[in-house]
């Protein structure tokens, strides 16, 4: 389990050293990213807040995606379509805050920056919370569908510490969904 945890970790590691660079090229805060990996099974953490001055996770969570087309708790398909309640990969600039209705009533913008997820914003794509995603991990089982149509959707504590840590950062952060 240890050695699964360090190829996990290493693996985050490499995509958060692409990231940073991203940010330094972009004027994206170097403090932190925001990286989803949804190859990783729906019932663990793969909603991760990077650190890049400790290079290391600053907090994670569960994180749902999008219920539509042929998407399954256990295979996500993903799509940029408008009405597909898919998810999409790539890179984000998290945006505004604004008021939601679900979790903690707050959820960020998300600007898709990549021909995989350019229509996020039309699509009213966010980063919010769901009082119904559990602060832990649910292993082996999954998250239910249905929770997402197509949003990153985390816990409301995480969302909380994710909100806080958002209204102090100066430029824009980067999210980065990826498989």
């Amino acid at each position: 389990m240890e050695k699964e945890r360090k190829v996990a970790f290493d693996r985050l590691k490499i995509k958060a050293d692409s990231a940073k660079a991203f940010s330094k090229e972009k004027g994206f805060s170097t403090d932190y990213c925001v990286l989803i990996d949804f190859s990783i099974h729906s019932g663990k953490n793969r909603f991760f807040v990077w650190d890049y001055k400790n290079d290391t996770i600053k907090y994670s969570s569960l994180c749902c995606h999008g219920y539509g087309k042929k998407s399954t708790q256990s295979k996500p398909v993903f799509s940029n379509t408008e009405g597909s309640y898919c998810s999409s990969l790539g890179r984000y600039k998290l945006g505004a805050r604004a008021y939601s209705q679900w979790g903690i009533n707050v959820h960020y913008k998300m600007h898709g920056l990549d021909k995989t997820n350019d229509n996020a914003f039309q699509r009213i794509v966010v980063l919010h919370s769901f009082d119904r995603v559990p602060n832990e991990e649910i292993y082996p089982s999954h998250l239910p569908l249905g929770y997402s149509q197509g949003c990153p959707v985390i816990s409301d504590e995480v969302m909380r510490k994710m909100d806080a840590l958002l209204k102090e950062t100066k430029k824009p952060v980067l999210m980065w969904i990826y498989t």
